[in-house]
């Protein structure tokens, strides 16, 4: 007797089933509510607006210069080690994933 390899396991369907089930009795909010608490948590203190003044903030990065195993590729712009540069030319290295 032939198997059928593609047809649904009878564990596998109740499974489904129980799971539809499941989602279907769940109390799930609806749209309306959903909208009024993402306007309600919008209005709350600490939400930086479009268009705010950012004048006086600061921001501070620290730049760590390029070792002397490292490459920039020419192509992502990405700081690579010198094991994953694929090619080089006109002394512009191609990492692996560039080339790939």
């Amino acid at each position: 007797m032939a198997t059928d390899y593609d047809e649904v396991r009878p564990d596998v369907a109740e499974a489904r089933k129980a799971s539809l089930e499941a989602v279907k009795s769940a109390n799930a909010p609806d749209a309306r509510s959903v909208s009024r608490e993402l306007d309600e948590s919008d209005t709350s203190d600490g939400v930086e607006l479009p268009g705010a003044d950012l004048s006086s903030e600061e921001l501070t990065v620290t730049v760590v210069p390029q070792k002397e195993d490292e490459f920039l590729c020419g192509s992502c712009f990405l700081i690579r080690h010198r094991s994953q540069l694929a090619r080089e030319k006109n002394g512009v290295g191609f990492c692996l994933e560039c080339e790939g």
